[in-house]
């Protein structure tokens, strides 16, 4: 799929284009000062997977549910697969937590005990197990590893002991398995994070082999930082392994995918058509995946979901609008404002009547949002889903 294809080559791109929602953001969740409880959030991993899909219902692109575990932690991984089955969803990413115990207070892969560190190795391996069971093809590593002081540790020896770990976790991949590894600038490490930048994480992929890629976490960079051009990068390295979609206005915020800067989301997704990474991630097969990662705290959870599809969808067909062979040309004559003006023209199209087509031709409502609101399903939720523990952050 190339910019600038036919109106139906378009419309069968955003037909094949699949985005996986966490499991997390079906549960509670908040700030650090707050987290706001919602009626009729899930109690288990399994009413995660209802929520999910009736997302996947209204969207028709939102097939598989990233596992975050242990939050996600149940007794049979494989009947829990096969629950997401019979409601047409299969389990996808699974994200290992080596940031929420005590004992990583001085880090996980990289504390200067050891003991520390074969704990965090063995959860990483723990998952590989559960990727295993749910036949999941990706382990998506986060590390909130760092330092906050000057001299608190050795930076260099740092490096050499999450080199250490991720070779371990590496080697115990399956041949269709992938690790994906994420960066983030600073929080909660505010001297030096082990992973800060797509630098430090693609250097270690590279070290590490073929099944190593990258995250990009679209909150995880500083401010004015041309994201674009990250992907750009790492899609011209074979390296781009997935993202992380969200919003933030100042730091990791976590809101909702488009809600800050949709004219970044965007450029982000031209650079994703421009460079193959729809094609490649659209049939499940190892290729960029398409990731939200979000926290919903005071909007309603399963609305805010489908939005943040809808979000994802509008920027990709406008980014498949965009007249290549016009900016291709600008671009060779030197032509500043033709060539902005390509991009520009793709991006001020109004795409929601051509996604409308896009869903009734697959059987769907063309407004997911009203689709859902006229299912029922909220109110059914919050009538059923009294007593018990509500999901949620550590839960």
């Amino acid at each position: 799929m190339t910019a600038g294809s036919s109106k139906d080559a378009v419309k069968a791109a955003l037909t094949t284009q699949a985005l996986e929602t966490p499991s997390w953001a079906y549960g509670n969740s908040g700030t650090r000062f707050k987290v706001f409880a919602q009626p009729g959030v899930p109690r288990t991993p399994q009413e995660k997977l209802d929520d999910a899909a009736r997302v996947h219902a209204h969207t028709g692109v939102a097939p598989t549910v990233a596992l975050h575990i242990p939050w996600d932690r149940v007794d049979d991984y494989g009947a829990l697969a096969d629950h997401a089955a019979k409601r047409g969803l299969r389990l996808g990413t699974i994200n290992a937590n080596v940031f929420q115990d005590d004992d990583y207070r001085l880090g996980s892969v990289t504390n200067p005990d050891p003991a520390v560190r074969r704990k965090a190795v063995a959860h990483l391996l723990e998952c590989v197990d559960i990727m295993d069971a749910t036949g999941s093809k990706d382990l998506k590593l986060w590390f909130s590893d760092g330092t906050n002081y000057p001299g608190q540790d050795d930076l260099r020896d740092r490096q050499d002991r999450l080199s250490e770990a991720l070779r371990t976790v590496y080697d115990r991949l399956g041949d269709d398995q992938r690790m994906l590894l994420e960066y983030k600038l600073f929080e909660p490490a505010f001297y030096a994070t082990d992973v800060p930048d797509w630098g430090t994480a693609y250097a270690h992929c590279l070290k590490l082999g073929p099944k190593a890629q990258v995250v990009v976490d679209t909150g995880h960079h500083a401010p004015g930082t041309n994201i674009e051009f990250i992907v750009a990068t790492l899609l011209r390295e074979g390296r781009l392994g997935g993202f992380d979609f969200n919003s933030r206005f100042y730091a990791d915020d976590d809101l909702m995918v488009g809600a800050a800067d949709p004219f970044q989301l965007f450029r982000i997704m031209y650079e994703v058509v421009r460079g193959g990474g729809l094609a490649t991630g659209a049939s499940g097969a190892p290729g960029v995946a398409f990731m939200l990662d979000q926290c919903h705290n005071i909007e309603t959870k399963i609305p805010a979901i489908i939005r943040s599809v809808m979000n994802v969808q509008e920027a990709t067909a406008k980014a498949l609008l965009v007249d290549a062979e016009a900016l291709s040309d600008a671009q060779r004559r030197g032509d500043v404002l033709a060539a902005n003006g390509a991009l520009m023209d793709a991006y001020n199209t109004d795409v929601r009547p051509l996604l409308a087509e896009v869903r009734e031709e697959s059987g769907l409502a063309p407004d997911p949002l009203r689709a859902y609101e006229r299912s029922g399903w909220q109110e059914q939720i919050v009538e059923d889903r009294v007593g018990g523990v509500q999901a949620g952050w550590g839960a």
